[in-house]
């Protein structure tokens, strides 16, 4: 195997892994939106008290929906991974985390993450498209 190719399977090896961060920085992103609109505190902890059940379920979706194959899908991969996110993340932020959800929390929730969960896997789609047209 050749240099470049080795450096070209390390890159395409990276990628799930590139854009499972880029969706944890989404989740973290949601959560600060979310505190600075209610002009509670940006401190570290308090984005990522906000963030953490939402991070938790996006861990588990990933690992349900084989993020590391499936991480440029937006059907069905990508709706599983908002679901479990909304849901997850929901459930947790009660139950566990002793956080509250209100309907329109909820509403604001799986409106937001739907835009930059799937958001993120549009532009990955696109830009796959874009760069295998233009190698061809």
């Amino acid at each position: 195997m050749s240099p470049s190719q080795t450096n070209q399977r390390t890159r395409s090896a990276a990628w799930p892994w590139i854009t499972l961060v880029i969706d944890a920085a989404l989740v973290v992103a949601f959560a600060a939106l979310g505190r600075r609109s209610h002009e509670s505190s940006l401190d570290l902890a308090g984005v990522l008290g906000t963030a953490a059940p939402f991070l938790i379920a996006l861990v588990l979706a990933a690992a349900l929906t084989r993020h590391r194959n499936t991480w440029s899908q937006l059907w069905p991969a990508g709706m599983l991974t908002w679901i479990i996110t909304v849901a997850g993340g929901l459930l947790l932020r009660v139950s566990l985390f002793d956080q509250t959800a209100a309907l329109a929390f909820q509403l604001v929730a799986a409106g937001t993450l739907l835009v930059l969960l799937l958001g993120r896997r549009l532009v990955t789609v696109l830009l796959r498209r874009n760069l295998t047209a233009h190698a061809s």
